[in-house]
């Protein structure tokens, strides 16, 4: 599916017209075949199937054209969307770029997304497969899926990673030593005046408004120059090893750490879930140049002295943007800093450190990148909306909503003028020309990576039939927020949630043993 909107073609132009994600790893492995491309947590046994994983540049390049062999001989035509739940090791990165190199529409779906929340959302989509890792955690994904698979019409198929599949499952483990795979299609297009594979839509990701949940479309165009914004003010060079604690199922995560990655040819080294000590040993394991983890934990770390002895940089992502003006100033000077605000699925802003160490000012109007005088890229324009919210718009920002003629429709759906501004919702104030934001928009509530309608999350507490559970959403430092449940019976309530498919987070609130994880 070509973005075909006029003001979709300049942003898709920029950037050559041609430049795919798989298109980069392709030319990366041309580039340097041995070189290392990915890596995966050492931790890898402890939370999904499958020893840990090191790839070079060719291997990884051949996986994803296996991948998108098998899933073209399944059947899957051009543009069909497929729903991805991975944990986040190689395979998360592989066969999101797979279904890419196939010529299908990749769905990454939130880790913790359980029944409930995924047939919500995928009920608006024509979902026609899912790819799972068959255990994150102590969740069985398989299991999950065919639940999923068997509400949701449209899917024909489930495949996955790990473990003893169950009947009906097509399992992807065997492609990692295949002796032949199925070709990958060939998707270049030449026609005079055709906008170029730049402009094909690659990634559906998931955002929350007031109405539930809203899918949210990108080109590859404008998924590079997400990425192209976080690399030029990070300055980060050619060849870098990068380490990541995103997870693969947001814009964010896909901007901040697989784009820089592609586009500079380095090394991709995965980290979940996070764990302090494995995590600064794969710091000096790789060893790694940028280091890329939530900003309030970034902060908190260096204070602590633990990433500055390793002098690498880091890149902070604040799921709560709001929170950043009260952040721990950086101590540097040694590593740079560069704090990411995501303004939910809508867009990202990257800015360095002030030399004091305090977050960036950041002025209304246009964002270069890098931010400096020399910066000649527009990454985002930024705007005031009467309402006093912020509003985004710029090549990383999408101009069209989902699914195709959802503005005439009941559906959910990304609302954007005619300007092309989208209002994201967050409060603001003016401090002179300085942006300054003040809340999150309200009725939501971001936990970590994911963002939830509180009115949603007290209905299904309601459904309880004890009817004595009370929920309540709390302030935290590095999540943003967290839930906490009061209950006269909380073994009940937390039973009940997780057979309506609840969000873990939410059973978690009614556990009396432990605070949720975010």
């Amino acid at each position: 599916m070509i973005l075909d909107d006029p003001r979709v073609r300049p942003a898709a132009a920029r950037i050559g017209g041609r430049a795919t994600l798989h298109g980069l790893l392709r030319q990366a492995a041309q580039r340097h075949p041995d070189a290392v491309a990915l890596i995966d947590p050492t931790n890898r046994e402890s939370f999904t199937d499958g020893a840990p994983r090191r790839l070079a540049y060719a291997e990884a390049d051949r996986m994803v054209s296996a991948i998108a062999g098998r899933l073209i001989r399944l059947g899957l035509r051009t543009d069909a969307i497929v729903g991805l739940q991975i944990a986040n090791t190689v395979e998360s990165v592989l066969t999101l770029l797979g279904v890419l190199r196939a010529g299908l529409i990749a769905m990454p779906l939130p880790l913790l997304w359980r029944r409930a929340e995924a047939v919500a959302a995928l009920s608006h989509v024509a979902v026609n497969a899912l790819v799972v890792s068959g255990r994150i955690g102590t969740a069985d994904h398989y299991d999950l899926a065919m639940q999923i698979g068997a509400e949701i019409f449209p899917v024909r198929y489930v495949c996955g990673y790990g473990g003893q599949p169950p009947d009906g499952v097509v399992s992807f483990d065997d492609l990692f030593a295949a002796d032949t795979i199925d070709p990958a299609p060939s998707l270049e297009d030449d026609r005079a005046g055709a906008p170029g594979p730049a402009a094909h839509l690659a990634v559906i990701t998931w955002d929350v408004g007031a109405d539930g949940p809203i899918p949210v479309a990108r080109s590859h165009a404008e998924l590079i120059a997400g990425g192209l914004a976080v690399a030029l003010e990070s300055a980060m060079g050619q060849d870098p090893v990068l380490l990541s604690t995103l997870t693969m199922s947001s814009f964010a995560s896909l901007a901040v750490a697989v784009v820089p990655w592609l586009v500079r040819g380095g090394t991709l080294v995965l980290h979940q879930p996070f764990d302090t000590e494995v995590f600064l040993d794969q710091i000096k394991a790789s060893p790694c140049d940028t280091v890329i983890l939530p900003g309030p934990l970034a902060t908190q770390l260096a204070e602590a002295g633990s990433l500055m002895a390793s002098e690498v940089n880091v890149i902070g992502v604040w799921r709560a943007p709001e929170r950043m003006a009260r952040a721990l100033p950086w101590p540097g000077p040694k590593a740079r800093m560069v704090d990411v605000q995501v303004f939910g699925e809508i867009g990202l802003l990257a800015a360095c450190r002030a030399p004091e160490g305090t977050p960036a000012e950041i002025a209304f109007g246009a964002i270069r990148a890098p931010r400096n005088p020399e910066g000649n890229v527009v990454a985002l324009e930024i705007a005031q909306t009467p309402s006093r919210t912020v509003a985004l718009r710029g090549p990383m920002v999408p101009r069209m909503a989902y699914p195709p003629g959802a503005e005439r429709s009941g559906v959910p759906h990304l609302k954007i003028d005619p300007n092309g501004f989208v209002d994201t919702g967050y409060a603001c104030r003016r401090d002179s020309k300085t942006m300054v934001l003040t809340a999150s928009p309200p009725g939501i509530v971001s936990i970590g990576g994911y963002r939830f309608v509180v009115r949603e999350l007290h209905d299904l507490v309601s459904q309880v039939e004890t009817g004595s559970g009370t929920l309540a959403v709390l302030p935290d430092v590095h999540a943003g927020h967290r839930l906490a449940g009061i209950a006269a019976d909380h073994d009940t309530v937390e039973g009940t949630l997780a057979r309506l498919g609840a969000n873990p987070l939410l059973v978690g609130a009614f556990n009396k043993h432990r605070r949720p994880a975010a």
